[in-house]
């Protein structure tokens, strides 16, 4: 009879790990992952910043929507290592303070949001949306935002509430000129 070998744990093909830095929330930060880490996964395991949820992780549901340099981005599907440099807000970058930000005031008064899961994905979409300066319309938030999906159904109040805050933008831009 042969002797059996004994099984030995493989020794990891290669140990890499990349070194970049990202402003997130307004504050700096630097690190040194894998190159295979999603942005997604930056935030929650190594910040604790987990309002951004991994729904899909796919980049079909929007549930993990931040934004990077302003621009909405579904972060489960866009490697850290690539965002050297950037700025990233997630929801928790929002709020100034105990003081909510103009979008989360909005869900909350249009009571736009029934789990709350898809809520901080939504919010960060709608603010990337702004942004853009593309949202003058009720269809045209139901279109920027048809990547974020709502299981519970709340799309009439998150359009409603988007667009007041798009309104409220409106009128006090007229009012500083």
């Amino acid at each position: 009879m042969p002797p059996q070998a004994t099984l030995q744990p493989a020794a990891p093909a290669f140990d890499v790990k990349v070194d970049f830095s990202l402003t997130i929330n307004g504050r700096k930060h630097s690190f040194s992952v894998e190159p295979w880490v999603t942005l997604l996964d930056l935030l929650r395991e190594r910040l604790d910043l987990t309002g951004s949820k991994k729904g899909c992780d796919h980049g079909q549901c929007g549930a993990c929507t931040v934004l990077v340099d302003g621009k909405r981005i579904n972060s489960c599907l866009k490697l850290a290592v690539t965002l050297d440099g950037s700025e990233i807000t997630t929801i928790e970058g929002l709020a100034d303070g105990d003081r909510l930000h103009p979008l989360q005031q909005a869900f909350v008064e249009h009571d736009a949001f029934q789990c709350g899961y898809c809520t901080p994905g939504q919010i960060c979409s709608a603010q990337g949306l702004i942004n853009e300066g593309r949202a003058r319309t009720a269809a045209e938030i139901r279109e920027l935002m048809s990547g974020n999906l709502c299981r519970c159904g709340a799309y009439t109040n998150i359009v409603d509430a988007v667009e007041e805050v798009v309104r409220q933008g409106a009128l006090h831009k007229e009012a500083a000129e």
